[in-house]
C-alpha cells in the first residue's frame, strides 16, 4: 500500500520536480507543469499523465490498480489507487508522466 509519502520520495528524484498543489491537493510539478497529484475528485487516487493510447491498456492490464472516471475521460491521464500500488507501480507511472511533460 503506497501513501503520499511514497509519492514524495519517488517524485522528488526526478530532475526539476518540486512539491506544490493543484486544485488545493498535494502535487509535484516540473517547470510549472503538473507531474503527479492527488485526485480532488476520487478519494485515495493519484493522477498521472498517460499516453492516450496507453490508458485503455493500463486499465485493461491492471483494473484493480488503474482506472478512469467520466471527469478524466478524454484527457491524457490515468488514476492509480494508492492503496493497491507498490513503489515500482508509482515509479513507473511517475516516470511515464515525466516523459510526457
Amino acid at each position: 500500500m503506497a501513501t503520499w509519502a511514497d509519492v514524495q520520495r519517488v517524485a522528488a528524484g526526478f530532475e526539476g520536480a518540486e512539491e506544490s498543489t493543484v486544485y488545493r491537493v498535494p502535487a509535484f510539478k516540473v517547470r510549472g507543469k503538473s507531474l503527479v497529484w492527488m485526485s480532488p475528485h476520487e478519494q485515495g487516487a493519484l493522477v498521472t499523465r498517460a499516453d492516450p493510447d496507453e490508458v485503455p491498456l493500463l486499465i485493461g492490464s491492471k483494473p484493480e490498480l488503474y482506472f478512469t472516471t467520466p471527469h478524466y475521460e478524454g484527457y491524457a491521464m490515468v488514476l492509480t489507487r494508492l492503496d493497491r500500488a507498490s513503489e515500482d507501480d508509482l515509479r513507473e507511472r511517475i516516470e511515464d508522466s515525466y516523459d510526457l511533460l
